[in-house]
């Protein structure tokens, strides 16, 4: 077998992704041996064992204990709708955020005080260890688990008022925009960046992710006349959940 200049284990790589994305390999088929792949492509122990490792942590296949490694089942992506601040009347923050009208969406969170570490200090534009409110969530869409988010409201701004607990009093469970205009605060803008990075232990733990599969992240800050008044991290499965954005023309 003829390949190009890339690394050798890159190049095995390659032909066994290409082999899973056409179908030549289907999902729950045994992945070639370690020994098969160094037969058939002419390459060492070494390298056939890198390549194995690169298509693990891309997620094209898993090792099923005593049994070997077998090609991943790979799920359909759904979509997130992001459709900006203001939602529809009637919403809740989870009906912002979930994949699909009609979705069963369910929730779990829980809020704590916490002081201020250095980057949401930085994107609140608060000072180190300023007291913020840090409300963790679960999502789930039908049960499966399916979005996590952590949110940081600096208690300047909502402690000692009737919203300070996201999820709890008169407005548990409403927006950010509809919690901060019942203190007198108007939410003008929202900004949202979107990354992608290698999943941490208990987010996959949570969202039945695998080591090695990789996250979407959108960091998301609420402003009401320049002044940051929330910032979150939701945290997406890359491999089942596509961010799809919904912006007016104006």
């Amino acid at each position: 077998m003829t390949f190009g200049e890339q690394p050798a284990y890159l190049r095995v790589a390659s032909d066994l992704r290409e082999k899973i994305v056409n179908g030549s390999l289907p999902p729950h088929t045994r992945l070639p041996s370690q020994a098969r792949i160094r037969s058939e492509y002419g390459v060492s122990d070494t390298v056939a064992l890198e390549a194995r490792k690169v298509l693990m942590a891309e997620g094209l296949v898993e090792g099923r204990s005593g049994s070997g490694t077998y090609v991943r089942e790979r799920p359909v992506p759904r979509k997130v709708a992001r459709s900006g601040f203001r939602p529809p009347s009637g919403a809740n923050p989870f009906r912002q955020e979930q994949a699909a009208d009609g979705a069963r969406g369910t929730w779990e969170s829980s809020s704590e005080q916490d002081a201020a570490g250095p980057e949401i200090a930085a994107r609140l534009n608060i000072q180190l260890g300023d007291r913020v409110m840090r409300t963790r969530y679960l999502f789930r869409d039908a049960g499966e688990a399916m979005m996590l988010s952590t949110s940081w409201e600096p208690l300047e701004v909502t402690g000692r008022t009737p919203v300070m607990l996201p999820e709890e009093g008169p407005l548990g469970g409403c927006g950010v925009v509809e919690r901060m205009a019942a203190i007198d605060i108007v939410v003008d803008n929202v900004v949202e960046e979107v990354g992608a990075r290698p999943g941490l232990a208990e987010e996959l733990l949570a969202l039945g992710g695998v080591p090695g599969h990789v996250v979407m992240v959108v960091e998301r800050t609420y402003y009401a006349s320049g002044r940051a008044v929330e910032t979150a991290d939701i945290v997406v499965p890359a491999d089942r959940y596509r961010v799809a954005y919904h912006l007016p023309v104006k």
